[in-house]
């Protein structure tokens, strides 16, 4: 029966057609019920970064973007289509996104009533909180929902009047861009505190950033800082290659050694930076380096050790100068007589608890890292804003920064664009043409 079958041509046919029927059926209901994507975009343009989508997972309660914008923008065309593919690309992962679509110039009181300035603005609303955003790109939504995503609002403070870095200077010694301004975008309050002047350390205060002075501490106001530290307050500590005028006492209360020297590291000179950068590329697990793969650098790191002080639980967090060493003869060779050999511990995290509250703090042997000049090189900002982020016990945020889209603009000149026009308008079809004129002429021979 089976071989009359198969040598009826029409009955072959037949069940080849209902075979393809059932395949092509049982396809489509498989591609209704599961979602397959691929992104084959140069830059992935029409999906999101993964810090993106893991931000959008952090966010359980419903999220409302209201966009005022015309049918026909002058310059952009159908606005309202590109936002709607865009906040598409959130909707994948957070189906409770509402999307609302406003014409300023129909409804222009409430336009006014929510002080629209551009065609096309976009006013998200998460958990009781409002921003605006003018421009459409992943980084500028992804860093307003991660500033929508602090669970509370952080006030940072940095010790000045002694010649330290501004975390909102532009100096090229200070720390205002890109690591302060990234801190304001991630929704931190930044201020100044003069010790002189205040009567403490406020208790509002998140996290007290303390860089290097470059004068003398009085004595009374390293009083109120070891007052705040005794109240359980969270600290970050930058220590340059100086003197620590005054920050001696602090030293000795976190039982914090400080080894003379600056570190030494092969590895740049094979990744062609500066002799006296050390460069971090082994991370030991805590929560400030949970997933953290990027390169780090710092200029002119100095060596942490520390004292047999039970009280505080430490652990490390960047190891660096596997193969180089602690220079204390100042000379571009080890020198077994005075140097000492690496690998060097330039970060730790200190953590107890006091007063029902774990406190915690970070002490880095280097504070240039976060200074403008040296802040974007490799994860420097990325590194800082964890350490930041779990100071402030966001943990949760750490492994959500959203990263700058990559840049993948062409640019070329009317001569190139010239021979590439010429090139498929002439030249391909030639081609073609005589390919087939060749294949024409070996089947007329055969």
């Amino acid at each position: 029966m089976l071989k009359k079958i198969l040598n009826n041509q029409a009955l072959r046919n037949t069940l080849f057609v209902l075979l393809l029927v059932a395949v092509a059926g049982g396809l489509s209901y498989l591609a209704s019920r599961h979602s397959l994507q691929r992104d084959m975009t140069f830059a992935a343009s029409n999906s999101l970064t993964e810090p993106s989508i893991a931000l959008l997972a952090e966010l359980k309660e419903p999220l409302s973007i209201t966009v005022y914008a015309t049918e026909q923008d002058a310059r952009l065309g159908d606005i309202r289509k590109i936002i709607r593919e865009f906040v598409s690309l959130y909707q994948r992962y957070k189906p409770d996104i509402k999307l609302t679509f406003i014409d300023p110039e129909k409804e222009s009181k409430l336009a006014r009533d929510a002080d629209i300035q551009l065609n096309g603005e976009m006013v998200v609303e998460y958990a009781g909180r409002t921003e605006h955003i003018t421009l459409i790109n992943e980084q500028q939504l992804s860093s307003t929902l991660l500033r929508m995503a602090h669970s509370k609002s952080e006030t940072l403070m940095y010790l000045s009047g002694h010649g330290e870095r501004k975390l909102d200077g532009i100096a090229n010694f200070d720390m205002g861009n890109p690591f302060g301004a990234k801190l304001k975008q991630n929704g931190y309050r930044i201020a100044p505190l003069n010790l002189a002047m205040a009567q403490e350390v406020p208790n509002n205060v998140s996290t007290l950033i303390i860089t290097q002075p470059q004068v003398d501490m009085l004595p009374g106001e390293v009083d109120k800082l070891l007052q705040y530290v005794d109240r359980g307050g969270n600290l970050l500590w930058l220590i340059d290659v100086e003197p620590l005028h005054g920050l001696e006492r602090l030293a000795e209360k976190l039982d914090l050694i400080l080894p003379p020297g600056v570190v030494l590291d092969p590895t740049a000179n094979e990744m062609r930076a500066p002799a006296n950068w050390a460069i971090g590329t082994s991370y030991t697990p805590h929560a400030i380096t949970r997933n953290f793969t990027l390169i780090t650098a710092f200029p002119s790191a100095r060596p942490l050790t520390w004292g047999e002080n039970s009280e505080w639980k430490r652990q490390n967090l960047i190891e660096v100068a596997a193969r180089g060493w602690v220079s204390r003869s100042g000379k571009p060779q080890f020198d077994k007589a005075h140097d000492t050999r690496g690998p060097v511990i330039i970060a730790t995290a200190l953590q107890r608890n006091i007063q029902d509250r774990e406190q915690r703090i970070v002490v880095v042997g280097n504070g240039a890292f976060l200074a403008n000049s040296y802040a974007g090189n490799g994860g420097n900002v990325d590194m800082g804003m964890n350490m930041l982020n779990w100071l402030a016990g966001e943990d949760k945020l750490i492994t959500l920064q959203p990263r700058n889209a990559r840049d993948a603009t062409v640019t070329m000149s009317k001569t190139m664009l010239g021979f590439i026009g010429l090139a498929f308008l002439f030249v391909a079809p030639l081609l073609l043409a005589a390919w087939g004129t060749w294949l024409w002429w070996k089947r007329r021979r055969n």
